[in-house]
């Protein structure tokens, strides 16, 4: 029996468009301040290959990559990239999102969150008129672990007294949400969107159990694994 469902922040929630631009725009901009000036070619090379090789973080990926893996280079670049990050609080709601939610509060299920975010996203999701949804505080800035980290998931699921196997997990990135979550028992729901929108599992224990591209098809895919499970 389903009686959670857990979702991502960046890409469910969140469609990230203005804040991955605002990166991109300062990684740049570090980057040159270090001698290498990247052009969009050679920009969206290193991403694809951090795509293609489930890199946690897409962001020290790309700078390693983009810096011939120098590690003084390198984490000069990311810890400038992380300053100007850190001024911004860029959040756009996914269009739709609250009638998902509030439809799947309204059929008894406990929501919940597991992202790799900064503990000041959970006033953003009030702002936003969502926080009101979720029963954990459920991100990297307070639990202290990143996802693909299991434990960020159990600890999600102890605030919200359900077992794994119990859980639907919705997020946009095969390698943080999907594959952690599976090998938890989780249900999972991708949602393609982002910079992640071409991710392929390796093999097929990785594939999701619902994939969709829409807010209109993410609550009948949800709703199709809770009526499925047993």
């Amino acid at each position: 029996m389903i009686r959670a469902v857990i979702f991502d922040v960046g890409g469910p929630l969140d469609t990230e468009l203005a804040f991955e631009a605002a990166i991109d725009s300062d990684m740049r901009a570090a980057l040159a301040g270090e001698g290498f000036v990247i052009d969009d070619a050679a920009y969206a090379e290193a991403e694809r290959w951090a795509v293609e090789h489930f890199a946690p973080s897409l962001y020290r990926a790309v700078i390693w990559r983009l810096t011939s893996g120098d590690p003084g280079t390198a984490l000069h670049v990311h810890d400038s990239m992380e300053a100007s990050a850190a001024k911004r609080d860029l959040f756009e709601l996914r269009e739709g999102i609250g009638d998902v939610l509030e439809a799947l509060k309204q059929r008894g299920l406990k929501l919940g969150l597991a992202a790799n975010q900064p503990a000041r996203v959970l006033q953003m999701l009030d702002e936003h008129g969502i926080g009101k949804y979720f029963d954990n505080p459920g991100i990297s800035g307070i639990y202290g672990y990143r996802k693909p980290d299991v434990r960020l998931f159990i600890s999600s699921c102890v605030d919200l007294a359900v077992e794994p196997h119990e859980c639907v997990m919705v997020g946009d990135r095969i390698d943080n949400d999907i594959v952690p979550a599976r090998s938890l028992g989780m249900r999972t729901v991708l949602l393609r969107t982002g910079r992640h929108i071409a991710q392929q599992p390796r093999s097929w224990d990785e594939r999701p159990d619902a994939e969709v591209h829409t807010t209109a098809e993410l609550l009948t895919a949800i709703l199709s694994l809770i009526d499925e499970a047993p």
